[in-house]
């Protein structure tokens, strides 16, 4: 049996936590004068009444969360905070139509940063800053879940990292979630305030450089400019976001040794190797295809090749550059891109270079495994043996992903869209990345979709942010069963 009354107060307390965390907007609102303080406090009262209503009407429920909860409180946080996050957008008149509303409010807190304002620049200060601020939340919300929740449930590529995870392992950043979880909040939170400081500091504006903190840290991409990054034409500041997006997609586990001095613990995982020396082979190799293309300004072509790879890796989405107008071999690369990911238990989505590896190392092996047939080859990540399950788990959700990539893509040609366009629109929504390929590219946005459109890669967004299974356990009838 299902404990929904325990389920409600979660949810409460969830309803009341979005509430207070509208308050920044609300006081850039006033500071500002921008006019859209009303519609806020409106939206925060909502939220705190109702979710105080939830929560005080089950406080006294025992809060027994077992592995069927887990999975019900997972899937409907994100799509509460999705409805009660609107609402902003709403009040205001800056996005009156419901679809637009949700698909931007999706793509925040997913963290995707695929966008349907064709004049984000026109946005009173406090809806932009709540914008921002949706991201945020959500790259918070999901390193929890992938160093803390993921793995109780049994999913995610984080429970592969047995000497760097925290959570329930055998070597733990600290023992009880509540404590890792207050470490890597520190940790984003302290990046994040970082990195407001070198944005202001190296030319931004602090409403920008705020902004543009909030949804690099959370690799969300949402920008205060039509133009993206472009918009701030400074190579000091395009830098420093390359930098703190790459440590965005970082397991910030990994980071938390970084910060206590043992830098050993972070070149022994397979996993974060993979990533560096991924970037750094496709962006000199993009870099030099650019410059046999369009010869020009070597630190230029070299700046807008890293940005574009480290952006598209990480899931971010911002853009310096219009990837697709170099050729079309490049286009099918940055494409490509879009299925890759950083690393589990970053703040990135998409696939991740966790899957990755394990595939590739286990393809590998397979080879060693049909030349000597009785000979035992396991297969290890970090220095430890991978068991069966984890790799066939890997294997379902490889193969799961193509074929809801494949699916969503007839999908969307169905409703009416060119190819093309239809691959990129399912490519970026289902990895959260942001731009993609078509008229969904790095200089176009969201917007002409049909309403069916918007909400069905709405749902893709979601389904790519939990992993999948997360919410895909809800429509197996297994779930609903009393035993």
């Amino acid at each position: 049996m299902i404990h929904y009354k325990a389920i409600l107060k979660v949810m409460g307390g969830l309803m009341m936590l979005l509430g207070v965390l509208m308050f920044p907007s609300i006081a850039f609102s006033y500071y500002y004068q921008s006019g859209d303080g009303i519609t806020l406090i409106g939206s925060a009262l909502i939220c705190l009444a109702v979710g105080g209503t939830f929560f005080y009407s089950f406080a006294n429920q025992d809060q027994n969360i077992r592995k069927r909860e887990g999975y019900m409180i997972v899937a409907m946080s994100w799509m509460i905070m999705s409805v009660f996050g609107m609402m902003p957008y709403i009040f205001s008149g800056s996005i009156p139509v419901v679809t637009d509303a949700i698909f931007e409010t999706v793509s925040g807190f997913t963290t995707t940063g695929a966008s349907i304002l064709t004049d984000i620049e026109r946005l009173p200060a406090g809806i932009l800053l709540w914008r921002s601020m949706t991201q945020w939340i959500g790259g918070l919300g999901i390193i929890v879940l992938t160093v803390a929740i993921f793995p109780l449930l049994g999913i995610g590529g984080i429970e592969l990292f047995v000497a760097e995870s925290p959570g329930p392992t055998s070597d733990k950043v600290h023992p009880r979630i509540r404590e890792t979880a207050k470490r890597l909040w520190f940790i984003y939170v302290g990046l994040t305030i970082v990195l407001v400081a070198l944005y202001y500091l190296e030319g931004m504006s602090f409403f920008d450089a705020m902004n543009h903190s909030l949804t690099t840290m959370s690799t969300g991409g949402f920008s205060t400019k039509n133009a993206s990054m472009a918009y701030f034409d400074s190579p000091l500041i395009q830098y420093t976001a390359i930098l703190f997006m790459f440590l965005a997609g970082t397991n910030f586990t990994l980071l938390y040794f970084a910060f206590k001095g043992r830098f050993s613990r972070i070149w022994a995982s397979d996993e974060f190797r993979a990533y560096l020396i991924s970037l750094s082979v496709l962006v000199v190799g993009i870099a030099m295809a650019i410059y046999y293309l369009v010869p020009g300004n070597i630190e230029k072509i070299f700046r807008d090749a890293m940005f574009q790879v480290v952006s598209l890796t990480t899931t971010t989405g911002y853009v310096t550059a219009d990837y697709t107008s170099y050729s079309n071999g490049l286009t099918i690369i940055f494409f490509m891109m879009l299925f890759m990911g950083a690393c589990a238990g970053s703040t990135s989505g998409s696939i991740k270079f966790i899957r990755h590896l394990t595939f590739v190392k286990n393809s590998s092996l397979e080879f060693k495994r049909i030349v000597h047939p009785r000979a035992v080859v396991p297969l290890k990540i970090n220095g430890e043996r991978v068991t069966g399950k984890i790799i066939t788990h890997i294997m379902n959700f490889l193969l799961l992903y193509l074929m809801i990539f494949v699916l969503g893509s007839i999908v969307m040609s169905i409703a009416g869209y060119d190819m093309i366009t239809s691959f990129g629109a399912v490519a970026t929504s289902l990895g959260n990345v942001g731009p993609g390929i078509g008229r969904v590219g790095p200089v176009d946005n969201f917007a002409f979709l049909s309403p069916f459109a918007k909400l069905f890669l709405s749902f893709l967004m979601l389904l790519g942010r939990l992993e999948l299974f997360t919410i895909l356990v809800l429509f197996s009838p297994y779930f609903w069963r009393a035993n």
